[in-house]
C-alpha cells in the first residue's frame, strides 16, 4: 500500500531506491517566468554569489515496504528558489534530496552551519545539497554519490573516513523529503569536528561557518530544520 508522503512527520526506512530522471515540462516554471527571474534578480542583489544553475526537483514518490520510487526532473535554480519562497505553490512537486548523517564513535552527530553567502545561511544540516544534473548517471539519481560529494566538498571527509549504512531513512515533511544514511566514523565528537574544522580553514569560501556536536536532543535548536531534529531524536531516544 502507498503512504501519502504529505502526512509526515513519518521516518521510513527503506533498502531499495528507485529513483528516476526524465524530461518534464513545469508548468509553474514557465507560467510564471517574470516573476520568478525578477525574484531571483532581488535575491541575487542581496547575496550575490548566488547562481542560478540546474537542480533536480521531485514528483510522483511513493513508499512500498522497504522501497521508495519517485521521478526526478530538471529545472532552474531560480524556479526552485521562488517555489520555496512562495510556499510551495505546486503541491505536485517535491524537494527530495540525500543527506549523510555524521555520526562519531561516542554517538555524537556531526552537523554543519551554512555560512552567511549561502541561500540557507544560519540554518543546521548533516552534508546535503538540493540535487543536480552531476549527481545523473544514465537516467537514474545517483543518491549515494550525491551524498559523498556532498560530504566531502562540506566537510573535507571522504568514503574512507566512514562506514555507510545500507539502508535510508527517509522523512517527508510538507514539499521535502530528507533521505538519509548514517556515516559511521570511527573517532570521537571532538575529533572529527578538529578534523572539520582543520579543512574548513583551507578553504577560501567554505559553505559551512561553524560545525556543530549534538550528543542528545537538548543540543537541538531551532536553526535546525525538522528533518534534523526528527532523525535526531528518533535515533537518540529508540
Amino acid at each position: 500500500m502507498r503512504n501519502s508522503v504529505h502526512s509526515g512527520p513519518v521516518i521510513r526506512r527503506v533498502t531499495t531506491l528507485d529513483l528516476k530522471v526524465e524530461p518534464f515540462a513545469w508548468p509553474f516554471a514557465k507560467d510564471k517566468r517574470a516573476e520568478i527571474d525578477a525574484h531571483f534578480a532581488e535575491k541575487q542583489r542581496e547575496k550575490p554569489k548566488l547562481w542560478n544553475g540546474r537542480v533536480l526537483l521531485a514528483r510522483d514518490p511513493s513508499f512500498e515496504g522497504l522501497r521508495f520510487s519517485a521521478r526526478w526532473f530538471e529545472t532552474d535554480f531560480a524556479s526552485f528558489l521562488a517555489w520555496r519562497d512562495w510556499g510551495f505553490p505546486d503541491p505536485g512537486v517535491f524537494n527530495a534530496f540525500g543527506t549523510g548523517a555524521l555520526r562519531a564513535s561516542d554517538g555524537a552527530f556531526l552537523l554543519g552551519e551554512m555560512a552567511p553567502h549561502t541561500a540557507n545561511a544560519g540554518r543546521i544540516y548533516f552534508p546535503a545539497g538540493t540535487p543536480d544534473p552531476t549527481d545523473v548517471s544514465g537516467d537514474t539519481f545517483d543518491i549515494a554519490g550525491s551524498v559523498s560529494r556532498e560530504t566531502e566538498e562540506e566537510t573535507g571527509l571522504t568514503a574512507a573516513d566512514y562506514t555507510a549504512a545500507a539502508h535510508w531513512d527517509c522523512i517527508a515533511i510538507g514539499a521535502s523529503i530528507a533521505m538519509i544514511r548514517l556515516l559511521d566514523i570511527a573517532l570521537p565528537g571532538e575529533v572529527v569536528r578538529t578534523k572539520i574544522e582543520a579543512n574548513l580553514a583551507r578553504q577560501a569560501q567554505p559553505e559551512l561557518s561553524a560545525i556543530h556536536v549534538v550528543r542528545s536532543p537538548h543540543d537541538l535548536n531551532a536553526q535546525m530544520p525538522r528533518f534534523v531534529t526528527e532523525f535526531v531524536t528518533h535515533q537518540m531516544t529508540t
